[in-house]
């Protein structure tokens, strides 16, 4: 999983080098981000400590998004995108605080999921390694996550991927086709990704967003 981990943001950052002011200032699928803020979200995720975050939480009335949005955006603020990647660039080697203590699969997950909220709302396709994306899509459907329930969207479908060797049984009347990187964006509550994927039971995806 280490290894995975390493291969996602070694493309992350090859892919996010090449990215443009423009395109850093453009909206994210995260509502409400830029793809700036969803990049200091990345490396709040990988130094922020624990306690930090705990406070923020507690000073916005106990809402995790709500601290989790303000940190995110204060972070982004006054600091340019590529000192924010030179940044992650940096913390991925060595993390500290929450990164620390997320497990590695969740972390893997999160790190491909921004990855793609970033490269899917610039128009970009094709960027995840399908080693990754097959391992993201078990992550989601196999351990629970409070923060993403994809497993709990993913309930009694029957998942394809059309450009990988991936698929998850389920009932063949709710079956949901499409390529890898589709499905995990959507399994995390894009529905940007939607149009994209095949089969009846899209239409039941889409009703668990």
């Amino acid at each position: 999983m280490r290894d995975l981990l390493r291969r996602q943001d070694d493309a992350f950052v090859a892919f996010a080098r090449e990215l443009t002011e423009d395109e850093w200032r453009a909206p994210s699928l995260c509502a409400g981000w830029t793809n700036q803020d969803v990049l200091a979200h990345l490396v709040l995720g990988l130094r922020l400590p624990a306690s930090a975050l705990l406070a923020a939480t507690v000073l916005r009335r106990s809402s995790f998004d709500t601290a989790n949005d303000r940190l995110s955006r204060e972070h982004a603020v006054g600091r340019g995108a590529p000192d924010l990647l030179d940044e992650f660039d940096r913390c991925r080697k060595r993390p500290r605080g929450i990164g620390r203590l997320l497990p590695l699969p969740l972390l893997l997950g999160d790190h491909t999921v921004h990855h793609l909220d970033i490269a899917l709302a610039l128009g970009r396709t094709e960027v995840l390694d399908a080693e990754v994306a097959d391992a993201v899509l078990d992550v989601e459907i196999r351990i629970p996550n409070p923060f993403v329930p994809a497993a709990r969207r993913a309930r009694g479908l029957c998942l394809l991927t059309t450009d990988t060797e991936w698929s998850r049984p389920g009932d063949r009347s709710l079956a949901v086709r499409g390529p890898a990187e589709a499905l995990v964006s959507a399994l995390a509550g894009r529905p940007h990704a939607l149009p994209r994927l095949h089969g009846a039971g899209v239409a039941v995806l889409a009703t668990r967003m």
